[in-house]
């Protein structure tokens, strides 16, 4: 075999075809990269990839059409038949020389992203997918390749038929939509043969297994049929002929089956054994919040998909599976609106959306509209949607938690002290934690309501009355639960501050300003605490990420018998705050200013008489708005959500954040852009078409 290789792999080499097809796969590739990933800024290297993949209609069957058909023309392959080697090592030596080639401008391509490190922040796990995905491709279009080159001895016909060939498979997806939109027998057969629909999984950022399995056992159906083609012609003589005839029918009788079995088990495994999420973002992946609820659950749920299942978004059908996977009382069911248009009058009076979700147990259920599973903004340049995050397990997760909880939590938002206002992203963690939540004055109310689980307090900017400090004290006497959050303002705050005290925490009159520059960003008024792990910054904590805190006032605590306070987010041991703002000067330390390390945010537990009272303090104002959560891809909301979830049955957060598909652009100063397209486009593949040229040129005039 390795002679074989040895002798291809130095023919197509020599021959300059070898050359030319490097050249032209790395020109072509040159081009999309540049426009892609140079000019436009793409961090991903799929754009490309998926861009050149028509090269194969065009380069493989020219790479492949001489592999065997040239042999039997030049009558040569009586001497290798008649040699002492197995058929199954002439074809697999020539299949891996061919493979040799193809492997070269992949293996450059593979650099590429190296390259584009320099410029920000690559999704390595994504990109080297796509190029997995790529090759794997490749090296299928090659089997056949070689596979019809052994049927004929003429290369323009094996190179005409692989080229129909792979257009077919280029095409197939279109051609089943077609015959049948629904899908029916017929499309099940031929989509065996729909090579693209496969490569499209690795672009997404998830490793399929059933797509390896699909092209390794394509290359392997196609090189046993290759092996069963020329063993026909080896050994058809004489009285023999009937009975080889016989054997080779048998085995692509046998091969075919086994390649179609093996990949129906693959398909039948549970996708945590064939589904790797390799994204940056775990955008596939389910949280090990949704893991836990689920291990926990002991009631049916059904779900009801109001789709065809074979025109589902393929996206949701996989976090669909994994719920399923996770939970035996899971149920996942199609409800085609084309064959039961009436189904989902069941349970709303209101439209619904194609891939719309019904969730359903004993108890109740809910309608997650299709609308609801992806986040989308206006792109302004273009005036069209844009589609940027993915929402499906944030929404099923909440939904299942809906449908399975005994009592729906209540929470008060105070106003009437000069109250900030949660922003949306902050009151959509609230539903999604399925929480019910209402704004109150308390001056309306004898007492806080009786059915609260929480009371909220959003940096007030005006002092407490005392009627409505009595009220709030009374209620957390009771055992009531507080959240509150202190921001500075230039009132007094006397009867605010008694809400602290009860916990034994006391807060500066003043901003903190931090004096250690790992700790804050750009200004030392902006924050970023150490975050001490807790159930609260459990979700914060093991993002990696930073809490920001632009501007916040620092918590002291007094030890109290009868109060546990927990700090979950510290200040360094260089910070001080500033208490005399009016007279502040610049960040340098002052006299009077009050001495670090200051809890920003923290937890408190007091126990009254046979009950206890909780509390979450935080100081910062601006801590749970958009402006500042964006400064740390979610972090802050992932705390809030924490927050929120500490405070009623739940035994984890059910309310999981959008997962983003936003991608930071990669910054290219405009010679690098041009440097690195000239590299790519022209110089690399210029230099194999000319050393290929050059060697093949020399053995001419030999």
């Amino acid at each position: 075999m390795i002679a074989i290789y040895k002798r291809e792999l130095k023919s197509y080499f020599c021959s300059f075809l070898g050359s030319l097809f490097i050249g032209v796969m790395l020109f072509l590739m040159g081009i999309y990269f540049s426009v892609y990933n140079l000019f436009m800024g793409y961090p991903y290297i799929g754009y490309a990839l998926s861009s050149v993949v028509f090269l194969f209609l065009i380069g493989i069957p020219i790479l492949t059409m001489r592999i065997l058909s040239e042999e039997r023309h030049q009558k040569t392959d009586q001497l290798i038949l008649t040699a002492p080697v197995g058929v199954s090592s002439i074809v697999l030596g020539k299949f891996l020389a061919l493979a040799t080639i193809f492997a070269i401008p992949v293996g450059i391509i593979s650099i590429y992203p190296l390259i584009l490190s320099l410029f920000g922040t690559i999704a390595f796990g994504e990109t080297y997918v796509a190029v997995l995905g790529f090759f794997l491709y490749g090296l299928a279009c090659i089997a056949i390749g070689v596979f019809v080159s052994s049927l004929t001895e003429s290369q323009v016909i094996a190179a005409v038929i692989t080229f129909g060939v792979l257009f077919l498979g280029y095409v197939m997806s279109g051609i089943c939509n077609m015959i049948s939109s629904t899908g029916n027998f017929f499309t099940k057969i031929l989509s065996a043969f729909d090579m693209v629909s496969r490569f499209d999984t690795f672009l997404n950022g998830s490793l399929q297994m059933t797509s390896v399995v699909y092209y390794v056992s394509f290359v392997l159906l196609f090189l046993i049929l290759t092996v069963q083609s020329i063993q026909k012609r080896r050994f058809q003589i004489s009285g023999r002929t009937f009975s080889m005839s016989t054997y080779s029918v048998a085995m692509v009788i046998i091969s075919t089956a086994a390649a179609v079995l093996l990949n129906m088990l693959v398909v039948e495994l549970p996708l945590r054994f064939t589904s790797f999420d390799v994204t940056s973002n775990r955008l596939y992946s389910l949280t090990d919040e949704t893991k836990k609820m689920m291990s926990s659950l002991e009631e049916d749920i059904k779900l009801y998909v109001l789709a065809n299942e074979k025109q589902a978004d393929s996206t949701l059908d996989a976090t669909l599976k994994k719920y399923a996977d996770l939970s035996s009382h899971v149920k996942v069911s199609y409800v085609d609106p084309a064959v039961n248009p009436k189904f989902f009058t069941k349970y709303t009076d209101s439209d619904v959306s194609f891939n719309s979700i019904i969730v359903e147990s004993s108890k109740r259920y809910k309608v997650i509209d299709y609308s609801n599973i992806y986040q989308t903004q206006l792109d302004y340049s273009t005036y069209s949607s844009v589609v940027t995050g993915y929402d499906g397990e944030g929404q099923l997760t909440s939904a299942i938690a809906y449908v399975t909880m005994d009592d729906m939590p209540k929470m008060y938002l105070l106003e009437g002290h000069g109250e900030a206002v949660f922003d949306a992203d902050f009151t959509a963690a609230i539903k999604k934690e399925n929480i019910e939540y209402e704004t109150i004055n308390l001056m309306n109310y004898d007492v806080v309501p009786e059915d609260a689980s929480c009371v909220i307090s959003y940096a007030p900017s005006e002092d407490f009355s005392d009627d409505d400090t009595e009220k709030m004290l009374n209620y957390m006497k009771k055992g009531g639960n507080v959240f509150l959050i202190a921001g500075y303002t230039e009132n007094e705050m006397t009867n605010f501050s008694q809400l602290l005290d009860f916990y034994g925490v006391e807060a500066t009159k003043g901003y903190v300003i931090e004096g250690d520059r790992n700790c804050y960003y750009q200004n030392p008024y902006f924050l970023l605490p150490q975050i001490i792990y807790d159930d609260i910054t459990q979700s914060a904590y093991n993002s990696g990420n930073y809490v920001f805190v632009p501007g916040a006032l620092g918590l002291t605590v007094e030890e109290r018998d009868e109060v546990t306070a927990v700090t979950f987010l510290l200040t360094s041991e260089n910070s001080y705050a500033r208490n005399d703002m009016e007279s502040s000067a610049g960040y340098e330390k002052q006299a009077g200013d009050q001495e670090g390390p200051f809890a920003v945010g923290i937890k408190c537990e007091r126990t009254v008489g046979d009950t206890s009272s909780n509390a979450v303090i935080y100081s910062c104002k601006e801590l749970f708005t958009s402006d500042a959560d964006a400064m740390v891809a979610g972090t802050n909301l992932r705390l809030f959500t924490s927050t929120i979830g500490s405070f009623d049955d739940h035994n984890v957060s059910v309310s999981i954040p959008v997962k983003s598909y936003e991608i930071s652009t990669l910054t290219i100063a405009q010679n690098s852009i041009l440097l690195l397209a000239l590299f790519t486009t022209v110089i690399i593949p210029l230099v194999f078409l000319i050393s290929g040229f050059m060697i093949w040129l020399g053995r001419r005039k030999r």
